[in-house]
């Protein structure tokens, strides 16, 4: 796959998560819009956008054909892992701009930054550890 192919792919991959991602988490702040409410929002938006994630990079950017639930499972987990990390960024920024403003749009915005830095140092991370053999 070319540079720009992957690129292109990566970054729509990235977009359709972080809406997913934002989807949810105003499925659950309808709830309310207190701190509890906060978190579990960003628990669910960010469990979601994993889950779409991983299975676009393993099929589309890594072309991974691990099998069986046992494989799949530790795959998922190093994925997973990988993304603690840079989870951290996304909820910091997302957080910051929600702390600094107080509006569901600066929150958005503060989601959006904050996923692009994480998905970029995501895609490094699971180049190297998670998806080695099927690398694109």
């Amino acid at each position: 796959m070319s540079r720009t192919t992957l690129v292109v792919r990566y970054v729509t991959f990235a977009v359709v998560a972080v809406l997913v991602n934002l989807a949810v988490q105003r499925l659950v702040l309808i709830g309310g819009d207190n701190g509890v409410w906060f978190a579990l929002a960003l628990g669910a938006g960010t469990l979601a956008g994993l889950v779409v994630k991983y299975l676009l990079d393993k099929r589309w950017i890594f072309y991974d054909r691990t099998a069986g639930a046992a494989a799949q499972g530790r795959q998922f987990g190093l994925y997973s892992l990988m993304g603690v990390a840079t989870t951290v960024i996304f909820w910091a920024t997302e957080t910051a701009l929600w702390l600094i403003w107080g509006t569901d749009l600066a929150r958005e915005i503060g989601a959006i930054i904050g996923l692009s830095i994480g998905y970029i140092t995501k895609y490094q991370l699971d180049r190297r550890f998670v998806f080695r053999e099927g690398a694109a």
